[in-house]
């Protein structure tokens, strides 16, 4: 499968006028601890005419040696770089990174995405089903709503899962590959074969392995495996997911059955796979990456967001500057708070320029106005273009971002030639750039 296809259901004008369409672009790649490639933008999609609301990309054996880990606690890894490099300047931000889940509220609807690494060699497909059970069941999140990864409206499951083909000798698989008659292959994929008798795997659902197997290759090119082990190519890495069943009315008090059946009644939430493929191209690793891209049809349960904010007057650093605040939604504030201003196009929460405490420990949800000041020793002297952002300390997350402003170049600085000895965090990000 090489090409998107597109699909337009006849019959669905009223249904679309009540939900919406998100694009989601999935990416897992086993790197094989390589060094990353000097361009993604195939593997991403960038120059499609139809962009992805959403990315999500799942890494295995990034390689994290004694120096690599040190300067890694201190930066993003390459790969990471690479890829909010990538997606930044197009108005993507950087969530946050989990080292087997993320889970996150989407318009109100609970997603998780599990990515995972499981044991290699053809003898041990039972071994992965064990660590993938023991992974849904151990791992547990702070959240009422979801507190397991099955109470999740939508979840992901993708990555190296290693599972082989199996009873086919080499000669007949690379046939198939050859001929593309993939489908002669699929009968002894062993997740296909354990999904008809495990109950766990048999609630996810995968997209057709219309594609060639990702495994294993000789580095830097399209050969499979040609070393005197020969291993046989599989479908190692894959992308499944799992709509959480429809609940059974309740047939006695309950809460959270009662109100997880309303939910899926007030707003279904349907999963339609437009691609499914290995990208072909990459070659720095043994492993070629695999793509899916989804479309969530999905009704928002939450339609305002949760924190309004917009500046104030004129900002530069000729002047302390004010931030305005209003919440609009009940949630859990802190005083660890805070709002902060960012350069148009960043890359993630941490890359704030300045930033300040929000007023409050507790946020009042009665429409009024809040100010938080920002010194103007904190203001980047060159200006840009900016945003400001609110950060919720307990939900860990970005939950207001106001319009793109322009913060003024200080008439002082350019007076007094103050601009070496005044230098921000802006001002070090931009001194080559121009807004």
């Amino acid at each position: 499968m090489t090409e998107e296809k597109e699909e337009q259901p006849d019959d669905q004008q009223e249904a679309e006028k009540e939900t919406e369409g998100v694009r989601l672009h999935m990416v897992t790649w086993n790197v094989a601890t390589a060094d990353p490639p000097a361009d993604v933008a195939s593997l991403l999609h960038l120059n499609s005419p139809k962009t992805a609301d959403l990315y999500v990309i799942g890494l295995q054996e990034v390689y994290s040696g004694p120096l690599r880990f040190v300067s890694d606690m201190i930066f993003d890894d390459p790969w990471s770089q690479l890829f909010i490099s990538t997606l930044a300047p197009r108005g993507y931000v950087k969530g946050n990174k989990g080292g087997v889940s993320v889970r996150l509220s989407f318009y109100g609807h609970m997603l998780c995405f599990l990515n995972c690494h499981l044991a290699a060699h053809m003898n041990y497909a039972s071994e992965r089903v064990e660590e993938f059970e023991y992974i849904m069941e151990t791992q547990t999140f702070d959240c009422k709503k979801a507190p397991r990864i099955v109470d999740h409206r939508l979840v992901f499951w993708f990555g190296d899962l290693n599972f082989r083909i199996q009873d086919h000798g080499m000669h007949f698989i690379r046939s198939c590959i050859n001929n593309q008659t993939y489908d002669l292959l699929w009968s002894r994929d062993q997740l296909t074969m354990l999904k008809k008798k495990e109950p766990l795997l048999q609630d996810f659902e995968e997209g057709p392995l219309d594609f060639q197997p990702s495994y294993k290759f000789d580095l830097n090119s399209d050969t499979y495996d040609s070393s005197a082990k020969k291993r046989k190519p599989a479908w190692t890495d894959r992308i499944l997911w799992r709509v959480r069943p429809k609940s059974p009315p309740p047939e006695e008090q309950n809460v959270l059955k009662e109100r997880k059946h309303n939910e899926e009644e007030e707003h279904p939430l349907q999963v339609r796979l437009n691609l499914y493929t290995s990208k072909m191209e990459y070659s720095v690793s043994d492993h070629k990456p695999v793509i899916g891209v989804f479309t969530l049809e999905l009704s928002r349960e939450q339609q305002t967001p949760l924190v309004s904010l917009r500046p104030e007057g004129d900002w530069s650093a000729d002047i302390d500057c004010l931030a305005l605040y209003c919440p609009l939604q009940p949630f859990p504030s802190s005083s660890w708070d805070w709002i902060g201003l960012y350069k148009v196009g960043f890359g993630g929460v941490s890359d704030y320029i300045t930033y300040a405490w929000v007023k409050d420990n507790e946020a009042a949800f009665n429409g009024e106005l809040m100010q938080v000041f920002v010194s103007k020793e904190e203001i980047p002297v060159r200006g840009g273009d900016c945003v400001l952002c609110y950060y919720s300390n307990n939900l860990r997350s970005i939950i207001g971002v106001s319009e793109p402003f322009k913060v003024q170049e200080s008439k002082v600085a350019v007076a007094e030639g103050l601009f070496p000895e005044r230098i921000s965090r802006l001002d070090e990000m931009t001194r080559n750039q121009e807004f």
